[in-house]
């Protein structure tokens, strides 16, 4: 059995009189893609937020690898190996694919002073093999923010993966793809946690994806864990097809 790399016990986060996120509980094996779903306002965004520090939790823990990093900082716990991916090219969006990989491995390793001179040859390697590994290898000397939506969810994804994460969250990964892009990108993560050993935590609205990639599930309602398991489990659980996936026939639909 595969060690767990995350574990979140009893996470609570309360706005006001609001539970956000009301006592979740789950984990997390490290090498393996595990999925968080529900329908808006399920809290899947707070609980994101509280892994990655953006938020203090009110109350629980969350133990990454052996330690404790709830309510740290979230460079603190990006330096530990939990890094999420944003939609980082509007950081960078006049620099090339290229010239933003480079900068984060620069900044990564301390010299971001050297960001100054616009490109640097000791990068150089490590950044085009990050762009060759989700498949932008020919778009690297062309602008971030003229490529197409799918080409820049990998960008994103390799900005992440250049910062040398152990754990990586994508929320939403394919929102806004076309099929097409949908295709290639859940093929990326597939491919990226089996070649590299990578832990992937995703939320995601496409049914078909999760029930395609996930190896486990955790499905939230209202702030709170209503099922937890395989995708067959999941998928066979009468109170996620009643809050979320509709009746039995619509969650057949969709697994198939």
């Amino acid at each position: 059995m595969s060690a767990k790399l995350l574990r979140v016990t009893g996470l609570t986060k309360r706005f006001g009189t609001f539970h956000a996120v009301n006592d979740v509980s789950f984990e997390v094996a490290e090498g393996s893609i595990h999925s968080i779903i529900g329908p808006n306002g399920a809290g899947k965004t707070t609980l994101f937020r509280l892994l990655t520090g953006v938020h203090a939790p009110t109350s629980g823990s969350v133990v990454f690898e052996d330690g404790p990093i709830a309510g740290k900082r979230p460079y603190t716990i990006a330096r530990k190996g939990l890094v999420q991916s944003f939609q980082m090219t509007s950081i960078f969006p006049r620099l090339t694919a290229l010239e933003s990989i480079a900068a984060v491995i620069v900044t990564r390793s301390g010299r971001s002073a050297d960001l100054l001179t616009r490109f640097h040859r000791a990068v150089e390697s490590e950044a085009r093999e990050l762009l060759e590994s989700v498949g932008l290898g020919a778009e690297a000397e062309t602008e971030a923010r003229t490529l197409s939506h799918g080409d820049q969810r990998a960008l994103d994804i390799a900005l992440a993966l250049a910062t040398h994460p152990k754990l990586l969250l994508l929320d939403e990964p394919t929102s806004g793809m076309s099929p097409a892009e949908t295709r290639k990108t859940t093929q990326l993560v597939v491919e990226l946690a089996r070649s590299s050993g990578l832990t992937v935590l995703f939320s995601e609205h496409d049914m078909d994806v999760v029930f395609e990639i996930s190896e486990r599930v955790t499905v939230l309602h209202q702030g709170r864990v209503i099922a937890e398991g395989t995708v067959a489990e999941v998928q066979s659980n009468p109170e996620v097809m009643a809050v979320y996936l509709g009746e039995g026939p619509v969650l057949e639909a969709v697994a198939n």
